[in-house]
């Protein structure tokens, strides 16, 4: 007879990940195997050339396993990586306005359904993933997620993804109409509560962008390492928003969506992202997984599995993304047309805003995060004049991606953010830091266990750095160089690109064949590596982790990343000095142009 487990069983499931499917489950119990082998009399047996062989081999695998995993991805269509089953409620390739959208209902959790974890009184969660390369599942593609912890609190969780190839002559405004219906499905189901939009690094500004055009939204919106300024950062340390510059302006962007028959590989995006920090893209997280392999290989497939699938963008996406926001910052400064007669306006919004950023994130910086709050609203004053409520979470180290991905953020800001909406949505007006005190890192914990406090700021607080006069002459560059291109270039690459030799571009991109080169499909070499890692995974043991051979291997892998880490911090002083010198006021490169 089958048994039926308490709901507050069944919740600490969703947390600690114990209800874990067998692809999550593999990853414990790689680890208690391990613990077993060091501790086992035998360990002493094994000498470091023999483990260096032996690593060497089922490190190879591992990356014929990611090849592999990557190639079956795409043959299944490449379906959003959720740890969670769910349910299509709307398809947007259907709406009168198609776009490649949808709106998915979180329905079970492992073993455990809608119904024994969900509590209909509460407000509902919308989970926005970004859609900015890669595809969709970075908010809940494991138990500690975004997703899983909503459902933990007893949330209904609705989930937005979408599909790998964008509609024909697909637009913003259409992607933006149908988040929207979404929404508003979700209210229909909640008619009590407002839904509570949580939107990741681009999604943040494309639900911005609902809250703030002429329609408006209700509920309050948490933005995870979302940019809304993005002239705002660090010289010498955000490069980003320089690169641009650099090339002249949106014409590359454009370029490359017509060498891709109108569409834009999210393959450059994810290049983009690893040139920012080439040393973690090309050798730390190699030389990690090499050195650590017995603990880190399911870690590293389940997170390649989602950084390796890259979707695509419609030319006309690419290029208003290009121009309104890298290029123009039309977002900040309530320029950005969304449809006919009317802009998008930040100080229109009304919702409680809820930022998460994080200090250790190279690519949605603090100052972009929130540099924008200064420019909308001149003081303090205006800001409670407007009846706002903004409160900043800031993370002291994670990365962009851990303000997603990482289990501890998930268990602890996340969590936080949720339990203190109905704090923050009673604040008066005005901005205030969420400070979270004493955490304990217990799965299960409420906020009996940790504390949160809301310390009013001044909107003169947050420090900014916008070498606006330069990025203005930027855009002027960047216009001029458009229609130059529109004009000369991108006629003949239009009439000269087929399907065809998009499609083999796309195949000849370096973020792909450098993944597919360790596939038995492409290399026959890898069916060798594969029997002899087969040969070597039953009987292997591991050498000590305090072995003194392993621990100088791993101090010169990590010097080695070190220096690669000293020379992207040259070139990335070089970027802005070339920056300077060709933009900024005075440089002679072009006048500065205030219109």
């Amino acid at each position: 007879m089958a048994t039926t487990r308490s709901p507050k069983r069944q919740l600490k499931s969703v947390a600690t990940g114990q209800a874990a499917s067998p692809a999550n489950q593999s990853g414990p119990k790689t680890e208690e195997p391990k613990a077993a082998q060091v501790e086992s009399p035998t360990a002493a047996t094994t000498t470091y050339p023999q483990d260096l062989f032996e690593r060497w081999v089922l490190f190879l695998d591992t990356l014929r396993e990611r090849a592999d995993n990557m190639i079956e991805h795409e043959r299944r269509g490449m379906p959003p990586l959720l740890d969670f089953k769910y349910e299509t409620l709307l398809d947007a390739r259907h709406f009168d306005r198609p776009a490649n959208y949808a709106l998915l209902r979180i329905t079970e959790i492992g073993e455990d359904c809608w119904d024994d974890c969900v509590d209909m009184a509460k407000p509902p969660v919308i989970v926005v993933d970004p859609r900015a390369g890669h595809g969709p599942g970075i908010g809940g593609f494991k138990r500690d997620s975004e997703v899983g912890i909503a459902m933990h609190e007893g949330r209904p969780v609705y989930f937005v993804t979408f599909y790998p190839e964008p509609e024909p002559g697909q637009a913003l405004a259409d992607v933006r109409h149908a988040l929207r219906r979404f929404v508003e499905e979700v209210a229909r189901r909640h008619p009590d509560h407002a839904p509570i939009l949580y939107g990741n690094c681009q999604a943040g500004w494309a639900i911005t962008l609902l809250a703030a055009d002429c329609q408006g939204l209700s509920g309050p919106i948490v933005l995870n390492g979302s940019p809304l300024s993005y002239w705002a950062g660090e010289t010498g340390t955000n490069p980003m928003r320089m690169i641009g510059g650099l090339v002249g302006g949106t014409w590359a962007a454009h370029m490359t969506a017509d060498l891709g028959d109108g569409r834009f590989d999210g393959a450059w995006l994810a290049q983009n992202f690893e040139n920012l920090q080439p040393e973690k893209a090309i050798w730390d997280k190699y030389a990690h997984l090499f050195s650590h392999f017995d603990g880190e290989r399911e870690r590293f497939l389940e997170f390649e599995r989602w950084w390796n699938g890259f979707y695509t963008l419609s030319r006309e996406e690419i290029l208003a993304i290009a121009e309104n926001l890298f290029i123009g910052n039309k977002l900040e400064t309530g320029e950005m047309r969304v449809c006919e007669g009317c802009t998008a306006d930040l100080r229109r919004i009304q919702n409680p805003i809820v930022i998460f950023a994080s200090e250790g994130d190279n690519i949605t910086p603090p100052a972009q995060a929130l540099g924008w709050i200064p420019k909308v609203y001149a003081d303090t004053a205006a800001l409670k004049a407007a009846g706002q409520r903004i409160v900043y979470l800031v993370n002291p180290h994670v990365g962009h991606l851990g303000i997603f991905v990482s289990a501890s953020v998930a268990r602890l800001e996340h969590r936080a953010i949720l339990e203190s909406l109905d704090e923050i949505e009673s604040l008066e007006p005005g901005l205030y830091e969420m400070k979270i005190d004493n955490p304990t890192g217990d799965p299960d914990c409420k906020k009996q266990a940790y504390s949160v406090s809301f310390e009013a700021r001044d909107v003169s607080e947050i420090g900014e750095v916008h070498p606006e006069d330069a990025l203005r002459n930027v855009a002027q560059v960047s216009r001029v160089g458009e229609a130059a291109y529109d004009l000369f270039l991108g006629p003949w690459l239009r009439a000269l690109t087929t399907p065809q030799s998009a499609e083999a571009l796309r195949a000849m991109h370096p973020m792909r064949w450098s993944s597919l080169m360790f596939s038995a499909r492409y290399n026959p070499w890898m069916g060798a590596v594969q029997a002899m890692a087969a040969s070597i995974r039953p009987d292997r043991v591991p050498l000590p982790e305090d072995d003194p051979q392993l621990t100088a291997e791993r101090e010169n892998l990590e010097r080695i990343g070190a220096s690669l880490g000293a020379m992207r911090v040259a070139r990335d002083h070089a970027i802005a000095t070339l920056f300077k010198a060709l933009y900024a006021p005075g440089a002679g490169f072009v006048n500065q142009d205030k219109d």
